[in-house]
């Protein structure tokens, strides 16, 4: 079913799968603004950061095999986000020593 008001490349499914993407892209960015503001990143595990860049990193390539652009920005945007955090997780721990 399409929606006469919106043009044929904005329909249901594209629209839900922006707004998925959008908050699952900021989800940590009030981590990264704590990380910011105290200057710790404790409890930030080493582990999860590599399994998480690494789901990131295959959903990126499953967008460009799909040539769907909401896929690869907003993973994209979580890898961008998560990648932050472990530069600032390895820098306030070697600072921490």
């Amino acid at each position: 079913m399409n929606c006469p008001a919106l043009p044929e490349y904005m329909q249901k499914e594209q629209i839900v799968g922006l707004i998925a993407s959008i908050f699952t892209a900021v989800s940590l960015l009030p981590q990264l603004v704590k990380i910011i503001k105290e200057k710790k990143a404790e409890g930030t595990s080493p582990l999860m950061l590599i399994i998480l860049f690494t789901g990131l990193a295959f959903w990126v390539a499953y967008g460009f095999m799909k040539k769907d652009w909401i896929i690869i920005l907003s993973n994209t945007t979580s890898f961008l986000i998560n990648l932050v955090i472990c530069i600032l997780a390895i820098k306030y721990r070697s600072a921490g020593k």
